[in-house]
């Protein structure tokens, strides 16, 4: 026989379901408090090692690496016939052990001297580390290999033959860094030497301020590696302090008289100096005409001057000769001394004639 409830049976089932749902809407709110809460993640700020850098200097660095991104996904999809997309994950100021402990055991980093037009190179260089199946695809590709993507352990050792061709795909990447900073800096980048064991590279302190550039390599829609870019503290503060210089010279704020430097440089300046003897103009009928020993009339006499062009501007009127069995032509003055004699002689003529005729009305 089926169970018959009571009315006050009915009456507190249907209040403990009426109460229930209120208290189903307050976990549903709590809980989504909760998903946010955790979504929302702060970086942690390190009083005891305050930031080196502004804001302002870390978006030039984001905007060099993703100009480069953009010049080094170009090159090495000319160079190696691999469709990859290079962009810019992150632009961060770390401390060097940040960047070092992320290493395995069997890795290879590359170390690039930084050397900037005028100043020389920088004794601290710039790390660079490329993920194992990024370069052995690059590498298969170099060799005649096919499309496919070849994958490989983290933890992967090169042979001797794969470390050089290893520093032959780096000095493509090394060499595009120089295009990333060409809007703002000329600075010329250069392999030092590749390092199989970068846990133990000793250039800088541990604790020295970097900055780390993450960039992200999409392979063919295949696969995803990384390329990981140190640049120590010191390198930076040696660019920027370059890139603020140039600023204020371009703004017009130039402390050093350059006067001297700059007319060297136009001083031994190479023109070309050409001269006219005279010009006429002629049908392309007679032009086509024309046979050896046939005889053009320029309208001039024969010791009439000549005309020296600097480029295209007449500069200078001379008499042709001969020197050294060659011919010459000496100058005899310059073309705006001429225009001004001739210009005074003119006035000299006006004032002549009108002194005559006030003479004339005088009588």
């Amino acid at each position: 026989m089926a169970d018959v409830l009571s009315q006050s049976q009915i009456d507190a089932l249907l209040k403990s379901m009426q109460n229930g749902e209120p208290e189903k809407e307050t976990k549903v709110v709590e809980q989504k408090a909760k998903t946010e809460a955790e979504e929302t993640k702060y970086s942690r700020y390190d009083f005891y090692s305050p930031r080196k850098f502004t804001k302002e200097k870390m978006k030039i660095l984001t905007s060099v690496f993703e100009n480069y991104a953009r010049i080094l996904t170009s090159q090495v999809n000319g160079i190696f016939r691999v469709m990859t997309d290079i962009t810019v994950m992150e632009v961060q100021e770390r401390r060097y052990y940040e960047y070092v402990n992320a290493f395995h055991e069997n890795d290879c980093m590359t170390l690039i001297d930084a050397t900037v037009q005028g100043k020389g190179k920088n004794n601290v260089p710039l790390m660079m580390y490329v993920t194992p199946g990024l370069v052995i695809t690059l590498i298969n590709h170099m060799l005649g290999g096919g499309d496919e993507i070849v994958k490989v352990e983290p933890e992967y050792r090169y042979s001797d033959v794969e470390v050089a061709l290893y520093r032959r795909v780096v000095e493509y990447f090394s060499s595009a860094l120089k295009d990333g900073f060409s809007n703002y800096i000329n600075v010329a980048f250069d392999v030092q030497r590749i390092e199989e064991n970068p846990s133990m590279v000793q250039e800088i302190g541990l604790d020295e301020t970097v900055a780390i550039i993450h960039l992200n390599v999409d392979v063919s829609g295949l696969a995803v590696e990384k390329i990981r870019i140190c640049m120590p503290g010191t390198l930076l503060e040696f660019i920027f302090h370059v890139i603020d210089s140039r600023k204020h010279i371009a703004r017009g704020f130039s402390y050093e008289d350059n006067k001297e430097i700059i007319m060297d440089n136009i001083r031994y300046s190479q023109l070309p100096l050409t001269g006219q003897l005279g010009t006429v103009e002629l049908e392309l009928n007679d032009i086509y005409h024309l046979k050896v020993g046939d005889v053009i009339d320029l309208n001039k006499p024969k010791n009439s001057s000549v005309k020296l062009y600097v480029g295209r501007q007449p500069w200078f009127i001379g008499q042709m000769g001969i020197y050294k069995k060659n011919i010459a032509v000496r100058i005899s003055g310059r073309t705006y001394e001429s225009q001004e004699e001739d210009g005074t002689e003119g006035a000299a003529l006006e004032q002549a004639d009108s002194n005559v005729q006030n003479e004339q009305a005088a009588i």
